[in-house]
């Protein structure tokens, strides 16, 4: 059953052709280990269970990682209910509701379908943001799993998670495995190359479709909600509050930036926006700014849509 969020035509196809790149690059990337390590069986079977256990479990790391817990209605009622509207909205069913228990204003969305997906937002951000706020925020990731695209950076972002674990494996065994013999360094240079530039493919590949699905998970929580002002002032917020978090409490919520409703740098990127996961709040802002006036929501301040 699709949902009433506004179909986004432009997000569709650059999901398609990422993933089709990456599943070039996967195929690539496994031939060569097996020519590489002479083993098709350990190669497959290890890169099989580790693929399964990501997508199946994706949500469930998020949660640990980030310190998010499931919470009933009786104990956050008004999230409950701005999420059992957003649903009854979007025709949508409703994911499971959790809450992360970091001062750090963010929120975010998993799960490997609609009917398997978990909305968690952090208490910094419960805190901070006025009722019509957090409704944009909450129909932000809402729309990322209405459009499928948490599946599909889960799924992408595989390829590099691999690719980055096999290089780390590489390194830490010649810097800790002795001596070995003149074959066995090449065969060890050679997957932590292969490895390395397969990282980095994946890497610019997903921060690309990762910038455009943030926009396009603005623009249908515009829409849906008729209040573009409300989602641009969540957004002005939750980044300047999140610039003024020491640099040492972000580091670690930084590996999970693809999955944020903004990032957790604490600053506007320079030349790294090119690498970012998210597009520049300038950006955000401006497409806000122009669905705004589309709505003609400043001739009509409030309204629902």
């Amino acid at each position: 059953m699709r949902s009433r969020f506004r179909s986004d035509r432009g997000l569709t196809v650059r999901m398609t052709v990422t993933m089709f790149l990456l599943g070039l690059l996967y195929v690539a990337f496994v031939a060569a280990l097996i020519v590489l390590l002479k083993s098709w069986l350990l190669v497959v079977v290890l890169v099989a269970a580790m693929f399964v256990a990501q997508f199946w479990f994706s949500d469930r790391i998020a949660m640990f990682a980030m310190r998010g817990r499931v919470v009933e209605r009786e104990e956050y009622p008004e999230l409950h209910a701005v999420v059992d509207r957003l649903c009854a909205l979007s025709d949508m069913p409703k994911p499971v509701v959790a809450v992360s228990d970091l001062d750090m204003p963010n929120a975010f969305a998993t799960g490997r379908n609609p009917d398997n997906a978990v909305v968690c937002v952090t208490t910094g951000l419960l805190r901070r943001l006025e009722p019509a706020e957090l409704e944009g925020v909450l129909a932000h990731e809402l729309s990322h799993v209405a459009h499928k695209d948490v599946a599909v950076i889960t799924i992408a972002s595989f390829l590099g998670v691999i690719a980055g674990l096999i290089v780390r494996f590489a390194f830490y065994s010649q810097l800790f495995g002795g001596r070995r013999d003149q074959n066995t360094a090449v065969v060890f240079a050679a997957v932590m190359g292969v490895s390395a530039a397969v990282y980095a493919l994946s890497f610019l590949l997903i921060r690309a479709l990762s910038r455009y699905r943030e926009l396009a998970a603005d623009r249908a929580a515009a829409l849906l909600t008729g209040r573009p002002s409300a989602l641009a002032s969540a957004l002005t917020k939750v980044s300047g509050d999140i610039a003024r978090i020491p640099t040492k409490d972000l580091r670690t919520a930084q590996a999970f930036n693809a999955f944020y409703f903004t990032p957790a740098t604490g600053k506007e990127p320079g030349i790294e926006r090119y690498f970012s996961t998210h597009p520049s709040l300038e950006q955000r802002l401006d497409q806000l700014g122009r669905i705004s006036a589309e709505l003609g929501e400043a001739a009509t301040p409030g309204k629902a849509g």
